[in-house]
């Protein structure tokens, strides 16, 4: 007898593969083919729905709220039943206790708070007996950070590691995926990422090597030089001889509009010498991080505390506004990129919660500011802890990337709190990439998009039996109402429950059901090469 039957329902089996109608049956959390005759401790009459496989979100930073509520909100609310955390170099592990407080307030940009236990994470296999305990409603594999993996050896040093704190690193690295990890990932926009050369990041890259890891990178620049950075993260899989994944691909700010034309090139000759290369792509015009981004990253070498202490001085301000208006400045600009302070708009700022909601030229006007002072005002308010949202990319070029073959869908979605305002990808990229790239743009069919969230995911990023509807395979699935099936997140309101969404089902447990939580918690830690 099956645990579960599903019948008469439109399954799209994450292939790409047109839908087809058919019953699928759940035994011991794996996937049973069913013919629909076979008697189950529980029917499901899925007619006018649609099954595919649970969605799967390849750019997650799902580690930094780990079991909590916040995760489950944000993840299963829009169908995701796995999660590849640790991205843009930032991970809850490793963490060596003298270098805590600098690793907490690096990650802080993620999350409200950290586990007592955290003190005590100096290898991935100990991280991994916390993850374990935690209720989890969707799965999650992880990355280790380069942030935290410099941190935790370094400290915040601007300087190229010496060869005793490189060994010690890749010591670590080589000890986490022994133990599990998927891979290694940089935030080279980020303190301390940015701080090394390319030569560290191939030789962390080649550690992952011999365990079939991946190399995913937020990389040192999508704009003005994202050519260059593409040429180079495509370089670390060369001399690592790694599979790379090209983080949240898109093109900063309009005069760099239309290099994917470049980029996606590069990537497929990369390909054809035998260097695979993927990226993965999140579906809005806007992209989002901290207010930080805007300034140069090395002002926040000693932390927010210190960049808080300087933004005080007229002088230091004058000096920081010449930098960030002159283009020639070598960082990624997210300022010049949104076209000044009229596309930057804040969804967070605790301490002066009237500047959340609006641009940052609206807010100036509104207290008639100058938008400069607004914003260096609003950041010594809130000890530089805000967070920012950049109007910055255009339709065509991110319907173009999606398009490419070796494209999938990642949210990079910001999760601190389902309390707080962020960026509807965190609630809605999943639904909305049907919604947005199938309904609206009719550039993909829905079979593609949800192969796109499943099926090619799963083997790009190398998670085993999960991804597709195939007999053995994993018991996670979404049901969903194509025709009610919509993303109800927006900027101003941007942490918001999917509509459509029937049914999740994670390792065979239904853990949700129109709009509620059943309480179960069948999620689980997965090991790479498990």
């Amino acid at each position: 007898m099956l645990d579960v039957l599903i019948k008469n329902a439109n399954i799209i089996d994450g292939t790409g593969k047109p839908a087809y109608k058919g019953s699928i049956g759940i035994s011991g959390g794996k996937l049973v083919m069913a013919d629909g005759s076979e008697e189950a401790t529980a029917v499901i009459d899925a007619s006018g729905k649609y099954v595919s496989p649970g969605w799967i979100d390849a750019h997650s930073h799902g580690d930094l709220i780990l079991g909590s509520e916040d995760a489950h909100l944000f993840k299963t609310t829009q169908g995701v039943t796995t999660e590849l955390t640790g991205q843009c170099g930032l991970s809850m592990a490793p963490v060596m206790p003298e270098n805590l407080a600098a690793v907490q307030n690096m990650l802080s940009m993620g999350t409200t708070g950290f586990p007592d236990d955290m003190k005590n994470w100096s290898s991935f296999a100990r991280f991994l007996e916390y993850a374990d305990q935690q209720k989890l409603t969707a799965n999650a594999k992880m990355y280790i950070g380069h942030s935290s993996l410099r941190i935790a050896v370094m400290g915040m040093a601007n300087r190229p590691a010496t060869d005793a704190e490189l060994d010690r690193m890749k010591g670590i690295l080589r000890e986490a995926m022994e133990d599990g990890a998927a891979g290694f990932s940089t935030g080279l926009i980020y303190t301390p990422s940015c701080y090394a050369e390319e030569k560290e990041i191939i030789e962390l890259a080649k550690v992952i090597a011999p365990f079939n890891g991946i190399y995913a990178s937020h990389m040192r620049n999508e704009s003005d030089k994202i050519v260059e950075a593409v040429e180079e993260t495509i370089n670390v899989g060369r001399q690592a001889g790694v599979l790379v994944d090209i983080s949240h691909h898109k093109m900063l700010g309009k005069p760099n509009w239309g290099k994917q034309k470049q980029t996606l090139a590069l990537m497929h000759k990369a390909r054809d010498e035998g260097i695979p290369v993927i990226c993965d792509q999140y579906p809005y015009t806007c992209n989002m991080t901290t207010l930080n981004a805007c300034m140069p990253p090395w002002y926040f070498a000693n932390g927010f505390h210190a960049m808080t202490d300087q933004l005080k001085d007229k002088d230091f301000r004058a000096k920081l506004k010449a930098e960030m208006e002159d283009p020639a400045t070598p960082y990624d600009n997210y300022y010049l990129n949104a076209g000044g302070w009229g596309g930057v708009y804040v969804y967070s700022a605790s301490k002066t919660p009237e500047a959340e909601g609006h641009f940052i030229t609206e807010y100036a006007d509104s207290i008639g500011k100058d938008p400069w002072e607004a914003f260096f005002d609003m950041c010594v308010a809130n000890n530089c802890e805000t967070g920012g949202v950049y109007s910055s990319m255009c339709d065509e070029d991110v319907c173009e990337i999606i398009r490419d073959p070796y494209c999938i869908v990642g949210s990079d979605g910001l999760t601190r709190s389902w309390k707080e305002k962020g960026h509807p990808r965190a609630s809605g990229t999943f639904p909305h990439v049907i919604t947005y790239f199938v309904k609206e743009k009719k550039i993909l069919t829905l079979e593609e998009a949800v192969n796109k969230m499943t099926g090619r995911t799963a083997e790009y990023l190398r998670i085993k039996n999960k991804g597709l509807i195939k007999e053995g395979y994993d018991a996670d699935l979404v049901i969903f109402d194509y025709d009610k099936l919509q993303d109800t997140a927006t900027y101003s309101n941007s942490n918001s429950i999917t509509e459509g969404i029937d049914s999740v089902y994670v390792n065979g447990v239904l853990v949700y059901k129109d709009k509620q939580f059943t309480g179960a918690a069948p999620g689980k830690m997965l090991r790479h090469n498990a």
